[in-house]
C-alpha cells in the first residue's frame, strides 16, 4: 500500500525535499511550480503561511539536473537517482504535492487533514489517497510533508491529467482561523507550461514497467475472483436445471 511505501521511504523523501529546497533558491524553473499563501486573523492572534509544490514533469527534471550538476554524477548515477526519486514519489500511480506550512499564535488542528484538501482536474474533485499523518496533529511552528492524489481514474483507469488544461489544489478555509475570513485557498498550475519530458529515459521506463507489473498482478487477482464467481454461478445454474428436470419428469 502507498501508506507503507510512504513510511518506508520517509528518510529518502526528507532528503529529496531538502534537496528541492536548496535547488529552488537557485533555479527559477523549480520556483515556478510552487505557490504560497499568507493569511492572519483580524485580531492577529493567528497567522499562517502555506506553500504547495507540484511535482510536475518539468520540476522533477530540473531537480534531477540540479542534483546531478551539484554532485557531478555520471549519466548512470543520474538515471538511478531519477528512478529512485520517481519511485519514492510514487509518480507512476499518484500525483504528489509537497505542503509546507508555518503557523504562529493559536495552534492549528487539521484532523482529519485529507478532508481539508482536494485536487480538481477538468471540473472533477479528488481526495488524497495518502498524506503525511503528522498533519493530523496540532500544528504550531513549521510542518511539512507529502500529499498524494490519484493519477488514474478509479472507474475508467484513464490518466486524470490527460488532456487537462490545469491542476488545482483547494485548501479548505475552515482548517484555520486565519483562513476563515478570506475563504478557501486555491492554487492553480498551468499544465501547458509543463515542458518536462519525464516520459523518456530508462528511469521512466523502469517506473512504467513497475506500474504495469503491479497492474498485471491486480488483473490476475480480479480474473481469479471473477472465475470463482463464474464457477459458483455455473454450479447453481446446473443445480437449478437439474431440479427443473426432476419436477418436469414427475
Amino acid at each position: 500500500m502507498l501508506k507503507c511505501k510512504l513510511t518506508a521511504s520517509l528518510i529518502l523523501l526528507l532528503i529529496v525535499c531538502t534537496a528541492s529546497y536548496s535547488a529552488e533558491k537557485e533555479d527559477p524553473v523549480l520556483r515556478a511550480w510552487s505557490h504560497e499563501t499568507n493569511a492572519q486573523t483580524k485580531e492577529g492572534d493567528q497567522s499562517i503561511r502555506i506553500k504547495a509544490t507540484y511535482y510536475s514533469n518539468e520540476y522533477v527534471e530540473a531537480l534531477v539536473a540540479s542534483e546531478a550538476e551539484k554532485n557531478l554524477w555520471t549519466a548512470d548515477e543520474m538515471e538511478n537517482y531519477k528512478y529512485t526519486l520517481l519511485k519514492n514519489l510514487n509518480l507512476g500511480e499518484s500525483i504528489p504535492f509537497h505542503i509546507d506550512m508555518t503557523v504562529r499564535g493559536i495552534p492549528m488542528y487539521a484532523q482529519p487533514f485529507d478532508k481539508h484538501i482536494t485536487m480538481m482536474v477538468s471540473g472533477k474533485k479528488y481526495s488524497p489517497i495518502d498524506y503525511d499523518r503528522r498533519f493530523n496533529f496540532k500544528i504550531l511552528g513549521s510542518r511539512d510533508g507529502m500529499v498524494y492524489f490519484p493519477r488514474y481514474d478509479e472507474k475508467t483507469g484513464k490518466e486524470i491529467l490527460a488532456g487537462a488544461k490545469d491542476v488545482r489544489v483547494i485548501f479548505d478555509s475552515s482548517i484555520s482561523h486565519a483562513l476563515s475570513g478570506r475563504g478557501d485557498v486555491i492554487w492553480v498550475w498551468d499544465l501547458a507550461k509543463d515542458r518536462g519530458k519525464i516520459a523518456g529515459g530508462r528511469a521512466a521506463d523502469r517506473l512504467e514497467a513497475d506500474r504495469l507489473i503491479k497492474r498485471s498482478s491486480k488483473i490476475d487477482e480480479e480474473r481469479a475472483e471473477l472465475q470463482k464467481k463464474l464457477d459458483e454461478l455455473n454450479r447453481e445454474y446446473k443445480e437449478i436445471n437439474s431440479r427443473i428436470d426432476e419436477l418436469q419428469s414427475n
